[in-house]
């Protein structure tokens, strides 16, 4: 009979090659999103289908149950925080989820998503939902499948967010919003009531893409992504993918009229890249390789994006590159830049939102992906029930579609229970930011020299070298001493409102 070490080693070797397949999809998605001609679609789905059927079937492999079953009564996983301990957790944890889900529905998915995808490609270009209607509809229907066979849970959203964020509910989410809501409303409104005009018309101009994007590498660079680890290309909308130890890829849009929506994009791809450059890499392709929750991941992308992305130190560092780079910029003060930075303004597209409205794009989008799973919403109402939220919470009615209800792609990819972990995201990165503050001291004389790494070598130490060795909710309390709480944004909100509109 094998040693308990044997066992364990035995289950490395096969989550490792588990991984291979895993990432191996990861670089036809990038490819896909990136490269593939429109008409390769239909093979491409096929492909990622057969590599999803084969990563299921080992996952689910009476072999790894029984490597796990051995190990989970040995003393070898005695210590629950241990480097074994925690890949047998997370394994069980995945196992367990993947058993309830038959073969050709992790299939038909995989092959569904990117004809969905191109679909939608097209019908944003179109400005045309009743281009992608068809698509969300066959979408739809698989994820309502998948939250079954994984229930039963209170709520069939449950099931789906527990992918992105494992171990909350629809409720826990709830009662993130009802706590933001009224505080995030009520300052909307103080801004607009203060008469002080914005200055978000100054990052409107001559910005020619070729300096777009030697600014957003340079940016990129400077807080510490590695390009020699990574990449950064073009796509129909910003992501990052992460395609092995050594191989991080960032993606960016560009607006030659509009400055922010590209900076800050890259600047929050960049956030997600530089977290996956700290995983741990002599742990890849075990759970104590990975990322703890999406809520933690866009932890790290929104913290590099607003919380110094948006800092006056930053732009002290940064400006002079912008004026370099861009002649309608060179009568702008610092001082007027910082403020056209930090301008609020409700607007239609969530990627390009301020930080005070940007959270009731999620809430939005919360609540019609709840309603769709639900049955409760049709798909046929969905841009109606879009322009009516869009009303209610932002007062702005979209135009079109393009600007309304095809803006994200999330949907197309079958990522139903994605967009809570932004707020999440918001919410940890803001009391990740005031602890690290705490810990290292003047980060904005750092900042303002070019010096981001002192920030980045925290984050490293309390967050991406622990890879999944603690839940999102356990981590938070580790790091900061306190479970999460709405209080450091809502400050950080107030703080910034205060000094750029005096409410």
């Amino acid at each position: 009979m094998p040693t308990p070490a044997k066992t364990y080693e035995a289950l490395l070797s096969e989550l490792r090659e588990i991984s291979l397949l895993t990432y191996t999809s990861a670089v036809l998605g990038w490819d896909e999103q990136t490269q593939l001609p429109r008409k390769a679609a239909g093979f491409r789905g096929d492909q990622l289908s057969l590599l999803a059927k084969l990563a299921h079937e080992r996952l689910v492999s009476d072999r790894l149950n029984e490597l796990l079953s051995a190990l989970e009564s040995s003393p070898f996983v005695a210590d629950g925080d241990s480097d074994a301990a925690v890949n047998v957790r997370e394994t069980r944890r995945a196992v367990d989820r993947e058993r309830k889900l038959p073969s050709s529905l992790v299939e038909e998915l995989a092959r569904v998503g990117p004809l969905a995808q191109q679909a939608w490609v097209g019908a944003r270009k179109a400005s045309d939902f009743s281009e992608f209607a068809p698509w969300l509809e066959r979408i739809l229907k698989l994820k309502r499948q998948q939250a079954e066979c994984l229930g039963p849970t209170v709520h069939p959203y449950d099931a789906l967010l527990d992918e992105f964020e494992p171990g909350d509910t629809a409720a826990d989410i709830t009662a993130v919003f009802e706590s933001l809501r009224g505080p995030l409303v009520d300052l909307v409104g103080r801004i607009a009531g203060s008469g002080r005009k914005g200055k978000g018309s100054l990052l409107e101009g001559d910005f020619p893409r070729a300096g777009q994007e030697a600014l957003s590498r340079e940016a990129a660079k400077a807080i510490g992504f590695d390009f020699d680890r990574g990449r950064l290309d073009v796509s129909a909308h910003p992501f990052c993918t992460h395609l092995g130890p050594f191989d991080t890829r960032l993606t960016n849009r560009y607006n030659e009229r509009h400055f922010a929506g590209s900076f800050f994009g890259v600047m929050h791809e960049a956030g997600h890249g530089l977290y996956q450059q700290g995983l741990p890499t002599d742990h890849f392709g075990t759970p104590r390789g990975e990322y703890v929750s999406m809520g933690i991941h866009e932890s790290q992308s929104r913290l590099w994006e607003n919380f110094v992305g948006r800092r006056r130190s930053f732009w002290r560092f940064f400006y002079p590159r912008v004026q370099a780079t861009f002649p309608c910029t060179a009568r702008i003060s610092e001082d007027d830049w910082h403020r056209a930075v930090n301008h609020v303004e409700p607007g239609f597209i969530r990627v390009e939102a301020d930080e005070a409205t940007y959270n009731l794009h999620i809430l939005l989008r919360f609540e019609l992906e709840t309603a769709l799973i639900a049955g409760s919403l049709s798909v046929q109402d969905l841009p109606g029930a879009w322009n009516e939220k869009m009303k209610a919470y932002l007062g702005l009615t979209p135009p079109d579609d393009a600007r309304g209800v095809l803006q994200d792609i999330h949907w197309a990819g079958g990522g139903v229970g994605y967009f809570p972990t932004y707020t999440l995201g918001n919410l940890y990165a803001a009391q990740f930011f005031e602890k690290a503050q705490s810990d290292l001291g003047d980060l904005d004389a750092s900042f303002a020299q070019g010096e981001f790494a002192p920030l980045l070598g925290w984050l490293r130490r309390n967050i991406h070298e622990e890879g999944k060795r603690f839940t999102a909710r356990k981590l938070v309390v580790r790091v900061t001493g306190k479970p999460l709480s709405a209080a450091p944004l809502l400050a950080h909100l107030v703080g910034n409102a205060r000094e750029i509109y005096g409410v």
